[in-house]
Parts: C-alpha cells; sequence; structure tokens
C-alpha cells in the first residue's frame, strides 16, 4: 500500500514494488503483520514532515511481525524461516510495513520467543517501546504513585502493567466503560475530564509522585496533582519540558523489543487486540483509528 504525496487514508493504493534487497546487515521479512498506530496517519497527512525526510512513494508502517525471507551479507544472528518482529522506523519514510515484504537494518529486528503469536508481536512494537521508555524515563520505585492520562488506550494499557510490576501504586484515566478493565490488572480508574483534579485527590489526597501522559491536552490537571519534586512524561506535549516535565519519543530497540516478548510469553503483559483488516483495506484500519473506535490493536493482514 502507498501513497505518492501527504493527505488522508483515501490516497492510499494497492501498488505493485520490486523486492526490497538484503543489503548488508539487513533482512528482509516477510510480513504476516502490521500494526496500526495513530502516527501511521499522521505521518500520511505530514505531521513529521519537518523531522524526518519522506521519500515518495511511500509505504506506511513502522511495526511488523513475520518470517525472515532473506538476510544480508554479514548477518549471523538471522536465517531465513525465522519468527520476528520491528519497531521499524528508519532515518526515511518510505518504505514501510504495509506490505507483503519490508527490508530493515537487523539491529532492528528481534526473534519472536515461542508461546507469543503473531498478532500479539505486531502489536506490541511501538507501543510495548513507548511505554517501556516512559516508564524508564520517570524511574519508578515501589513508594511512587503514578497518574496514568489515557490508561486504558495503546500505550497506557502496556504502562498501567509494566508500572504495576514496579511495585508503584497506579491510578489511571479512562471512560467509565473501561474501569473494571484497569480494576482487573490492579490499577485504580478515575474518570477523565472536568473535575478530573479532584477526583485524583480523593484517591491520592497527598497527590502523586509521578506523572505518564498518554493524551495530551493535561499538563495543568498534572501539574495540580504532582508532589514537589515529582516527576513527568508525555508523549503528546512537548510544552511539558517548559515546566519541568520530559517529552519522550519512542526509540526503536530490538533487545527491550525482546524483553516484553518475553513478557507476553510468560504472561505478565497483555497485548489487546481489536480486529483484523486485509492489506488492501489499510485505509479503513487507518480510519478506524483516527476515528478513535478501536478497543485493542488494529493490524493489517498482509498474507490477504
Amino acid at each position: 500500500m502507498t501513497y505518492t504525496e501527504y493527505g488522508d487514508p483515501s490516497t492510499l493504493d494497492l501498488t505493485d514494488a520490486p523486492m526490497p534487497k538484503a543489503s548488508p546487515g539487513s533482512v528482509v521479512i516477510r510480513v504476516e503483520r502490521a500494526s496500526v498506530n495513530p502516527v501511521d496517519w499522521k505521518v500520511m497527512a505530514g505531521g513529521l514532515d519537518g523531522l524526518i525526510e519522506a521519500v515518495f512513494p511511500v509505504v506506511p508502517g513502522w511495526d511488523v511481525a513475520g518470517m525472515v525471507e532473506a538476510v544480508g551479507p554479514d548477518t549471523p544472528e538471522f536465517a531465513p524461516g525465522d519468527r520476528v518482529a520491528s519497531y521499524g522506523r528508519t532515518h526515511l519514510i518510505h518504505g514501510g510495513t504495509y506490505a507483503e515484504y519490508v527490508a530493515l537494518p537487523a539491529d532492528l529486528v528481534t526473534t519472536i520467543p515461542d508461546g507469543v503469536d503473531v498478532d500479539v508481536a505486531a502489536g506490541l512494537p511501538l507501543t510495548g517501546l513507548t511505554a517501556l521508555r516512559s516508564l524508564e524515563t520517570l524511574d519508578l520505585s515501589a513508594q511512587d504513585t503514578l497518574l496514568i492520562h489515557a490508561a486504558s488506550g495503546g500505550v497506557g494499557y502496556l504502562a498501567a502493567q509494566l508500572a504495576r510490576e514496579s511495585g508503584a501504586r497506579v491510578i489511571g484515566t479512562a471512560s467509565a466503560r473501561h474501569h473494571e478493565k484497569l480494576r482487573a490488572i490492579g490499577v485504580t480508574p478515575v474518570s477523565y475530564g472536568e473535575g478530573l483534579v479532584e477526583r485524583v485527590r480523593e484517591v491520592a489526597p497527598d497527590g502523586v509522585s509521578a506523572v505518564a501522559d498518554f493524551v495530551g491536552g493535561v499538563r495543568e490537571d498534572t501539574l495540580a496533582v504532582l508532589t514537589e519534586g515529582g516527576r513527568h512524561v508525555s508523549i503528546a506535549d512537548p510544552s511539558v519540558e517548559e515546566v519541568g516535565g520530559r517529552w519522550v519519543w519512542v526509540r526503536p530497540d530490538a533487545a527491550r523489543l525482546r524483553a516484553l516478548l518475553e513478557k507476553v510469553a510468560a504472561g505478565t503483559l497483555e497485548v489487546p487486540i481489536d480486529r483484523r483488516f486485509a492489506l488492501a483495506d489499510a485505509a479503513e484500519a487507518l480510519e478506524v483509528s483516527r476515528r478513535g473506535e478501536a478497543d485493542g490493536k488494529l493490524l493489517i493482514d498482509a498474507t490477504r
């Protein structure tokens, strides 16, 4: 699936392209699943044009799970037939994962542990690595109380599970229909929107020592409940850096992705899946994401 200029998902076309080459230190992956992330349609609209060069035509998508088709010279860590996954963001917006095959640098790729299915392996990379980097930046301990804005979303739900592993108390904002989902993983839910500060204060009268913002537009609420010396990060609001916070960007990291996949294999990390779309229906998948209608990961099935 390609687009030749910035626009909305309707600009995507199913096209034929040459087989990617296995250059030195790279692997060609036969894509089984790509996952849809909001950044995909934001990139299509030109939202990262000031940060990353686009070379048209562009194949969207950064998350992938599949099987190694070929390896380039001096790539001893992989062999054809290996089950692999990747957060495959490179320095160019060009050859993405909404395709039958994608070539990626080997250091962005990791093997998938036994017991992890391809849907979960594809749905985990961007969201999981974003959650992990955010929590590593906060450096949580069992003495912390963490507030997660958008705790039932793609990144927030994974972050909530990972934060609970640290022993921290976790409070998460979500709509009422997701409160039981959060309680099931040991998170104290609160409804977002007007009156949030008061609701957080009801369950944490002394405030919270850490905040992870995965939605944006909540900086003042964060500051109102954060204790003196508390830490806060945001993946959606760079202005937090003006008030002592950190604006966090996910980085491709094969070792950390492997660690997250091992948590899935061990049954300590759950990645909810919403639905799958055929490759030719990728535009529909992006529209579902853009309308905020997904309850879990949206996947592109490149085998159909």
